[in-house]
């Protein structure tokens, strides 16, 4: 029930009532934004990464491995090589070609820090094809 005075000539009635209709639709918005993006902000991811199930890529004549064992020891091919000498190594190796592809493996009891630190020393040197080796596995069916 409501009263309404009028005043004067004043065509203009006075709503009183608040449109409700905006704020819903924000509202509904907001909610699909946040339904959308509430799964996407959980991280709840477990990794153990040694072996790998893709399908084997055809291997170079001679391939360069660079090796780093579980104590820190880095070995390219076969041969021990102290961290400090392994650009000038990798030089001797691959006739100073910058694009070939080094095949890094590591032991998987070695901190993902230790991997990264030999990546940068390989990246320092010039060079930015890195394969990553892992273990194959038979795919699931």
């Amino acid at each position: 029930m409501g009263l309404h005075l009028r005043e004067g000539d004043d065509d203009l009635q006075e709503n009183h009532e608040i449109n409700v209709t905006p704020f819903i639709d924000v509202m509904l918005v907001l909610l699909i934004i946040f339904m959308v993006a509430a799964p996407l902000a959980t991280v709840d991811v477990k990794v153990d990464l040694p072996a790998a199930s893709a399908i084997p890529q055809p291997r170079p004549d001679k391939p360069l491995y660079l090796t780093v064992k579980e104590d820190h020891s880095l070995f390219l091919g076969d041969q021990p090589i102290a961290r400090t000498q392994l650009g000038q190594a990798l030089d001797q190796q691959t006739q100073a070609k910058k694009d070939t592809t080094i095949f890094f493996r590591a032991d998987k009891h070695v901190e993902y820090a230790e991997l990264m630190a030999v990546m940068n020393e390989l990246r320092g040197a010039g060079y930015l094809k890195i394969g990553l080796v892992g273990l194959e596995t038979v795919a699931p069916q």
